[in-house]
């Protein structure tokens, strides 16, 4: 080695360090192309600076490189992804919130069971009818797609326990799983009843879901409404990225490990006279509607059109009051004090429950903790009277 390499070579590492950070750096600097703040995050106030530090810090290139390595290598060696999801085979992915069960499912279940009959109480105490629709997992209805991770052997009996305790409290609840076994092994060309690659199912799901549920409503004569006609608009299948692929954080360097993207055929559905008002819209009019549904975000999404499939199957209009991101009690609670059930209560309500909340325990922080009280109270005393 020559005297100029060996005085050269001390300072090659730190240049390339350097030359590593500037273009780190630069690389960074992309992140703010359509960076934009709020008028309200002012410089002097310290909102700005943070706004720049939370960008920077999710679009730092080496944070995703770390990142996206790791993801690769949980992925590729051992077949995971992030908590959350679980692998399955031909792309499907599947909530690992359907295969795990906490310390105190057993209490869970219990509570959120006590719960349900007091809401059927409380309902039938205004000469409310209550419809559940016992949503099932989707690793129940797709066993065949399941990799080498089962389910928890107590959630076997999950979705059956369910519908004895709905009967046991004189709630209608049809089973929406046999309906949909019913549709899947008919193989029709309208596809998959859930999606490949996120929680919910398909507006094909969705739809066969509500048809369930009216043939119940229609043969308990549940509903006192002049028939409604509604039609549903189909547009061509596009490409979507479930909400599951988001505990697999291989995009950018390894996107194409990725499973394929869904493809999703959105459906609107509306009312066949013009001029006539559907859904939302009629909030705030001087309308009685007689329907109202409750649920989370398989109600809430507009994705899947299930409020829109209910309409039609039901041959009358509702109002929607599912919410997304809090599960199924939250949204019902809030329903049961707010104006519009005080105001105009519905001749029925559709609760759409996910099976795998039920051994979950609720987050009811937010619900009026005086009036949950008295709820409480009032359903144990009803209950008890049964």
């Amino acid at each position: 080695m020559s005297s100029l390499s060996r005085l050269l070579l001390p300072l090659l590492y730190p240049v390339l360090f350097l030359a590593l950070l500037l273009t780190l750096g630069v690389w960074s600097l992309r992140a703010f192309v359509d960076f934009s703040v709020s008028p309200q995050a002012g410089f002097f106030n310290g909102k700005w600076a943070h706004a720049v530090e939370s960008r920077y810090d999710e679009q730092f290139p080496l944070k995703r490189l770390g990142t996206n390595v790791w993801a690769a290598l949980d992925y590729k060696l051992f077949n995971e992804g992030r908590p959350g999801v679980v692998l399955g085979r031909d792309g499907w992915l599947f909530s690992d919130e359907e295969f795990k069960l906490d310390a105190g499912a057993a209490k869970n279940i219990d509570d959120n069971l006590r719960l349900i009959a007091g809401v059927r109480q409380y309902l039938a105490r205004h000469n409310i009818r209550l419809v559940l629709a016992i949503v099932p997992a989707k690793a129940r209805l797709y066993r065949e797609y399941l990799g080498e991770r089962r389910p928890a052997s107590a959630h076997d009996a999950l979705y059956q326990r369910f519908h004895r305790a709905a009967r046991d409290s004189d709630i209608i609840a049809p089973d929406l799983l046999a309906s949909l076994r019913l549709e899947a092994e008919a193989g029709t060309e309208q596809g998959a009843l859930f999606l490949r690659t996120d929680t919910h199912w398909t507006p094909h799901g969705a739809d066969v879901v509500a048809h369930s549920i009216a043939r119940a409503v229609h043969q308990q004569g549940l509903l006192e409404v002049e028939p409604q006609v509604f039609v549903t608009d189909t547009a061509p299948a596009e490409r979507f990225s479930g909400d599951l692929l988001r505990f697999l954080p291989l995009d950018p360097l390894f996107a194409d490990w990725l499973p394929p993207p869904d493809g999703l055929q959105r459906r609107t559905t509306r009312p066949a006279v013009a001029g006539e008002a559907a859904g939302e819209d009629v909030l705030f009019a001087d309308v009685q509607i007689p329907v109202a549904l409750v649920g989370t975000s398989y109600s809430a999404n507009a994705d899947w059109n299930f409020a829109g499939a209910l309409r039609q199957a039901l041959g009358s209009d509702l109002v929607n009051y599912a919410d997304s991101g809090q599960g199924p009690l939250p949204p019902m609670l809030n329903f049961l004090q707010s104006a519009e059930f005080t105001g105009a209560p519905p001749q029925l309500v559709i609760w759409e429950f996910p099976e795998r909340y039920l051994p979950m325990a609720a987050e009811l922080t937010k619900i009026d903790s005086e009036w949950l009280n008295q709820f409480r109270t009032s359903a144990a005393v009803a209950i008890n009277a049964d």
